[in-house]
């Protein structure tokens, strides 16, 4: 129907008569002289209509906003004085001969330009026009371009597209999982996979070497800006290589990637242990844009007799950090007020912190209400110690260790958002030597990544201290954001039992459940790891947005709905009874009593 895209005209198209097609974006009645601007993915152009065609003339008089045109026309350059520099067709303008409305359209919900604040929630709702938007449509257009170039890095590295179900059963992922009754097998459920993990190790024992998918993923957990409940994964596997050579091949696409894409070369990728991740920044993926760092002082505190500092300084599980936040003395009552309730979240009890006004004058010059609970060589100390200077502001978390990592490392990236003390630019990292466990809360271990990461020791040396034992694991980190993460995998059967044993799991529920892995480890399986990119994630951080909701077509909400199609939605009785599933009712609508 078109000859031409709107948005790739330019002057080398002057005189050529082209059908473009599109929707009207802006329609201008200039004194008898009628302006559109017609849009389609590739941009905007203009176009002008006289009364000299009269019958054409008419029908652009009744166009509206969102109305698809099909339009021919001769390009022309616009008259001077009327070049438009902030449209890339802003030199041309296509005098128009022929216009067929190839459909209405009703008075859109928002305007669609870039001027418009409107709702997210009214954004999701009439999501197909939000779509229409300049802004979104580039977004998308960038996401298919890294996609694009995702799989053509991985297939000039030689490894194979290859897919792997949907349909499974549940696995240790971390999450809970989305559950799908099975009418064939009654009572009987799959699971959406949270992640192809054991798949592609499977891949790995069938001896495919090199296996990539960009794969659906889906869990049921709790959401925020960077989560959803169904996602996109880069998912990479391969034999015969360790760590250092899958972070190379990792780093490499993702170098090339922002190079082609961007334009950006991106700096080097250190490499940091998570229990320095920990002590310095709080977090296991620091932004290292901020150059603010925890400070321990529990050697200091342990000479107060200040209970709330002492106790967790003497403590072999706490922790006494501080973090200085340059030119933080304008901080005022009220923000560190909210600072502090915003560090309860993670469980921190309080907030104690110390201005520093003018550090020449001694402990006169600091104001802060614990200074009276501290000696005063001990408050000096831990000036020198910090390296602060006048008009500094010090803030002190003091608990288990875990919970002033958690709230100090969160609070160091919000008062750097709120400071201005983001650098520019991109910081990676690889964060690496992760434990292989944590404490469930129960008094148990559970996996920190999952149960099929290799460990860094031997199954003997594993089972005699699993609380200490580091795993094989890597994650890359950019700009305070996990984007790709992964590790060595356990590829013998003992070495896969002694782990089940730590994490409590009896012979008989690891054959349950893993008893085809446990037995595709026994024929052969080879020396394997790999990771995964969170593409939607790694798509918002290139386009420089705060929401992945913002780069994938048809989003959940936080509470996982979809409002343009209602989903979830209810489904009949007939349904139910084909799945032998009955519902249980609320005691609301069961008058009082539940049924079941």
């Amino acid at each position: 129907m078109r000859s031409h895209f709107c948005g790739v005209l330019s002057t080398a198209n002057i005189d050529e008569t082209v059908t473009i097609c599109g929707w009207v974006d802006r329609r201008r009645d200039h004194g008898g002289v009628i302006f559109l601007d017609m849009r389609d993915r590739q941009g905007v152009v203009q176009v002008v209509f006289d009364p000299d065609t009269e019958e054409h003339f008419q029908r652009a008089d009744r166009v509206r906003s969102e109305y698809v045109l099909k339009i021919t026309g001769r390009v022309r350059a616009r008259g001077e004085g009327t070049v438009n520099p902030a449209m890339a067709t802003g030199e041309i303008e296509i005098l128009g001969k022929e216009l067929e409305i190839l459909n209405s359209a009703a008075t859109p919900p928002f305007q669609l330009d870039e001027h418009t604040a409107v709702g997210e929630e009214v954004r999701l709702r009439y999501r197909y026009m939000d779509l229409r938007r300049q802004e979104m449509q580039e977004r998308l257009a960038l996401r298919s371009k890294i996609t694009s170039g995702v799989r053509q890095f991985l297939e000039a590295e030689g490894f194979l597209d290859i897919e792997t179900p949907i349909l499974t059963r549940a696995t240790p992922e971390g999450a809970r999982d989305y559950l799908v009754p099975s009418r064939t097998h009654p009572g009987q459920f799959f699971a959406l996979p949270q992640s192809p993990q054991l798949f592609k190790q499977l891949l790995m024992v069938a001896g495919f070497d090199r296996y990539y998918q960009v794969a659906k993923c889906f869990r049921d957990e709790d959401l925020r800006a960077d989560r959803q409940p169904e996602f996109t994964q880069i998912d990479i596997e391969t034999s015969f290589l360790d760590e250092a050579a899958i972070m190379d091949i990792a780093e490499r696409m993702v170098r090339e990637l922002f190079s082609d894409v961007l334009g950006v070369e991106l700096p080097a990728f250190p490499s940091m242990p998570y229990a320095e991740a920990m002590e310095r920044f709080g977090s296991d993926k620091p932004d290292l844009r901020i150059d603010m760092e925890l400070v321990s002082v529990d050697d200091l505190m342990q000479q107060v007799d200040f209970k709330v500092f002492r106790g967790p300084a003497d403590d072999a599980e706490g922790r006494v950090a501080a973090l200085k936040v340059p030119g933080g003395a304008t901080i005022s009552r009220k923000e560190i007020d909210d600072y502090t309730k915003y560090v309860s979240i993670f469980g921190a009890k309080g907030l104690a912190w110390v201005k520093v006004n003018d550090l020449a004058a001694g402990v006169e010059g600091l104001q802060s209400p614990i200074l009276k609970f501290m000696p005063e060589d001990v408050v000096l100390q831990m000036m020198q110690r910090l390296g602060a200077v006048n008009g500094d502001i010090v803030f002190f978390g003091a608990d288990k260790a875990g919970i002033v990592n958690e709230s100090l490392g969160a609070l160091r990236l919000k008062v750097a958002e709120a400071q201005g003390l983001v650098g520019e630019g991109w910081a990676p990292l690889w964060v690496v030597d992760f434990p292989m466990f944590e404490d469930d809360g129960n008094g148990g271990l559970t996996p920190l990544h999952h149960p099929f990461t290799a460990p860094s020791c031997s199954a003997e040396e594993l089972a005699a201290q699993p609380a200490t034992a580091l795993s094989r694991a890597y994650d890359m980190v950019l700009n305070g954001y996990e984007i790709g993460g992964g590790s060595v995998r356990i590829h013998q059967r003992d070495m896969q039992e002694a782990v089940f044993r730590v994490l409590e799991i009896s012979d008989e529920e690891a054959s349950e459940k893993f008893g085809f892995l446990l037995q595709a480890l026994q024929y052969g399986a080879p020396p394997h790891g790999g990771l995964a990119f969170g593409l939607d994630r790694l798509v918002m951080l290139m386009c420089g947005v705060s929401s992945i909701r913002d780069v994938i077509a048809f989003p959940k909400t936080q509470t996982a709905a979809c409002l343009m199609t209602d989903a979830p939605g209810a489904v009949n009785a007939q349904q139910l009874r084909e799945l032998n599933i009955r519902l249980r009712q609320s005691a609301a609508e069961s008058g009082g009593q539940e049924q079941g």
